[in-house]
């Protein structure tokens, strides 16, 4: 599997190019992502964004490894809530989700959907299955994480000082209001 990856939203005017390997690949679980999912399946035009499950499956990788290489023009912020610091990026020329980023976070949680298949890193855990309504019927195939574990936080921190503790910021202009 190649580190470095150009990725595109389902139409191709938006372009992203990731580098290095990324933090971790999972799957989550937690009703603030299945929530969002259910909103942003529902634009026109959208992709399908959980998995059979129910979960949501991400790519985390550092800001700081992330270049918006076209469309930036396109991206508009939804939030579940108008005061919610947490926003998932939509490419809005053809509704793809991009990724979720966290008030102050040094990381993005790419929609692992903007991977073709033969480059997706593989699935490492499941998180917040502690919310997820039945956590008894998800396979064993990786760690079902009721909620983050201090492994998961150690490789955050891990890779934040990787970085010098620099949080780079993303622009995002647009709002959308689903």
């Amino acid at each position: 599997m190649h580190s470095d990856q150009t990725l595109a939203c389902g139409c191709g005017q938006v372009r992203l190019r990731v580098e290095g390997p990324p933090i971790a690949s999972v799957e989550c679980l937690c009703t603030s992502c299945r929530t969002a999912a259910h909103h942003l399946e529902a634009l026109p035009g959208a992709p399908r964004i959980v998995d059979d499950k129910g979960a949501t499956p991400f790519v985390m990788q550092r800001k700081d490894r992330l270049a918006i290489l076209d469309g930036e023009d396109r991206f508009s912020a939804f939030r579940l809530q108008p005061e919610a610091g947490t926003r998932r990026v939509v490419a809005t020329c053809c509704n793809t989700p991009m990724f979720l980023e966290f008030p102050g976070g040094h990381w993005l949680s790419l929609y692992a959907g903007l991977w073709p298949d033969a480059l997706r890193p593989p699935l490492e855990m499941r998180t917040m299955a502690g919310d997820f309504p039945d956590p008894a019927a998800l396979p064993d195939d990786v760690p079902n994480l009721k909620q983050h574990s201090l492994r998961f936080y150690a490789r955050l921190l891990g890779a934040w000082a990787r970085m010098g503790f620099r949080n780079p910021k993303i622009e995002v202009k647009g709002e959308l209001h689903v």
